[in-house]
């Protein structure tokens, strides 16, 4: 994803006119020297598995509680507030935005069953 904005960057200024810094000129030349990995190439490795033993570390960005990894979900749960944190490539991304509500579902059952 980085490497796609990279590019677009370096397509941009190669379209224009403005002079560039030698550091900026190091930088296209290096990032045009490099071979372009399309899709397919990335698509090919299989995921980077998420390792258990970072639970020991790792705590839930809101409440500072531990974590539950839940594998079928590839996600760190944490049941206190509800909440499940994804894990993409064996990264958890712990930014609260990114994490899913797990107990909504539940909470608009209870508020219809009464």
């Amino acid at each position: 994803m980085l490497s796609g904005a990279c590019g677009q960057l370096v397509s941009a200024l190669r379209g224009t006119h403005a002079e560039l810094s030698a550091g900026a000129q190091s930088c296209l030349q290096a990032s045009a020297s490099r071979p372009s990995t399309d899709k397919s190439e990335r698509t090919r490795k299989p995921p980077r598995a998420f390792d258990p033993a970072l639970l020991q570390f790792l705590v839930c960005p809101l409440s500072k509680k531990p974590l539950k990894y839940e594998a079928s979900t590839n996600e760190l749960i944490n049941e206190e507030l509800g909440i499940a944190c994804p894990i993409i490539d064996g990264i958890p991304n712990m930014i609260p935005q990114a994490a899913r509500m797990t107990h909504q579902n539940k909470k608009q059952e209870e508020m219809k069953q009464q």
